[in-house]
């Protein structure tokens, strides 16, 4: 069973480009190490395919190699937060309209090209100071991820609620000291969510 890991710097995590089979230090080491565990039966491939610093544009460029011709049986997606962080400084913000045309060719393709079942993640935010502003655009594309994943995934995870619970009761550093990127803790708790979610779609991807 081939399992492919999609996104920007919080899916690459330390991986290795040359070898898409090395898991990085993020969420995708985690959840395959408890996917592998929870199934002892199942022969698994997983990919991690995530590029440092990529927006949805970045994923369109390179999705016919990365993607449709792997030929998965499970991609994941998360991506979104460089399509706002990018653009931070000016506040020049990606038009919704872009955003969803980029994130909607992804869904589209893996659609109509591979028989993948679709688990998308939702992108998010942990409210640190210098990063707060970013709700002004990123809250309406995390909408628009959640409108597509009605429309086309198997199986949704929605991080940024995930995040928001965790910080009730601990300090958002614990998480994410940047607000974006994951520390160990944050990352186990994504890999722990994923491999919830696999659990779900376990029985109809064999």
């Amino acid at each position: 069973m081939k399992i492919l890991f999609q996104g920007d710097s919080i899916t690459d995590n330390y991986s290795d480009h040359s070898d898409p089979h090395f898991m990085g230090a993020g969420y995708p080491r985690y959840a395959s190490e408890a996917i592998a565990a929870r199934h002892p039966a199942t022969e698994f491939e997983f990919l991690n395919y995530g590029i440092g610093g990529n927006q949805t544009s970045d994923l369109v460029s390179r999705w016919k190699t990365d993607c449709i011709d792997i030929q998965p049986d499970l991609v994941s997606i998360l991506i979104g937060v460089n399509d706002v962080w990018h653009r931070s400084d000016t506040k020049n913000w990606l038009p919704h309209e872009k955003f969803l045309e980029n994130y909607r060719f992804l869904l589209e393709e893996i659609k109509a090209k591979t028989k993948a079942k679709i688990m998308i993640l939702e992108p998010f935010l942990i409210d640190v100071p210098d990063k707060a502003f970013f709700r002004e655009d990123l809250d309406f594309k995390i909408d628009i991820v959640r409108a597509l994943a009605r429309e086309y995934a198997d199986i949704y995870i929605p991080l940024d609620g995930v995040f928001a619970a965790a910080c009730v009761t601990d300090e958002m550093t614990l998480w994410a000291q940047d607000g974006v990127h994951p520390t160990s803790n944050g990352a186990r708790l994504i890999g722990r969510h994923y491999a919830d979610a696999f659990d779900k779609l376990f029985f109809s991807l064999k």
